[in-house]
């Protein structure tokens, strides 16, 4: 019996049909020294953003010799040590079309939510405060947005960002075969009233966002980050918000998660979520779909 380890949960239908066709689904997260002897009693191991998988897991695991693949219920795969897991004859997969469209709606969530002060007003009239005047919004029709990397999530965005009015451009290492304007980074930042992040993180590398990068961008722009916490220097972040030179910023991952910084946590001027980009129904069962076809592509 082929054995499944889910460390970071997986949809109910994706157990139950692996079940079905004869698997051993567990789901229980562990904590890595626990995971690297874990891991050796399993033929699979699928995780999502939560559960790193370093070199001693895998060096653990390749170890047993029973570790076929690593998948991530997801599109990114940089919480896998993934050349080192090939070295060791073990598969990396992830998911990356499953996601798109919940990570994309996100992104623009946080642009509205941002443009008309959603998230205070409603936390304001909580408190009984009816701050009518206070919230005078920006509408994002005819607006600009910058987008970083046109892969599969920043083209979901784009086709949201387009319906609403706005004018899209992008920066990508490759021409996309899209209906909008490829511009260098410099021009983008110079130009864009609105600026999101769908590109990975590199392992090892500072924060592409830092204050260098942030004086580059227009003054009075909305930063909206939905991809890798890694990117940006959250403190340079803080800076720019609360000297004004950004109007706003809309997160939805940290450089350390849970997000702890309290400069973040406190500014009237963030919109906040706990890295739920694809947390969404539609979301979760295709995730778990994906992974059983890679399973049974893999194993049977």
């Amino acid at each position: 019996m082929y054995r499944v380890l889910a460390t970071d949960g997986m949809a109910k239908g994706a157990v139950k049909k692996l079940q079905d066709l004869g698997f051993e689904v567990v789901q229980e997260f562990y904590e890595p020294d626990v995971l690297a002897e874990k891991v050796k009693e399993f033929d699979v191991l699928v995780v999502r953003s939560a559960t790193k998988v370093r070199e001693p897991i895998i060096e653990s695991a390749a170890k047993a010799g029973r570790l076929k693949i690593i998948i991530r219920g997801g599109v990114g795969v940089d919480n896998i040590d993934v050349d080192f897991a090939k070295s060791k004859g073990i598969a990396v997969a992830n998911t990356p079309k499953a996601s798109s469209a919940s990570v994309a709606e996100l992104a623009i969530a946080h642009m509205l939510a941002l443009s008309r002060f959603v998230g205070i007003a409603n936390h304001t009239m909580r408190e009984g405060r009816w701050e009518k005047n206070a919230y005078k919004g920006t509408e994002l029709t005819g607006k600009t947005l910058g987008v970083f990397g046109m892969g599969r999530i920043g083209r979901e965005v784009a086709k949201r960002a387009d319906a609403l009015g706005m004018k899209v451009i992008y920066t990508d290492a490759f021409k996309a075969e899209v209906p909008y304007e490829k511009v260098e980074v410099d021009e983008l930042l110079a130009k864009s009233d609105y600026v999101t992040f769908h590109i990975p993180a590199t392992k090892g590398q500072p924060p592409l966002v830092n204050a260098e990068f942030i004086a580059k961008m227009k003054d009075g722009a909305y930063l909206i980050n939905t991809a890798r916490g890694a990117l940006i220097d959250e403190n340079a972040l803080c800076d720019a918000l609360e000297s004004g030179k950004l109007a706003g910023a809309g997160l939805d991952v940290y450089q350390e998660e849970p997000c702890k910084n309290e400069r973040l946590l406190r500014s009237e001027k963030v919109s906040l979520t706990p890295h739920i980009g694809g947390t969404t129904k539609e979301a979760q069962d295709r995730i778990g779909e994906e992974i059983v076809q890679i399973i049974l592509d893999k194993l049977k």
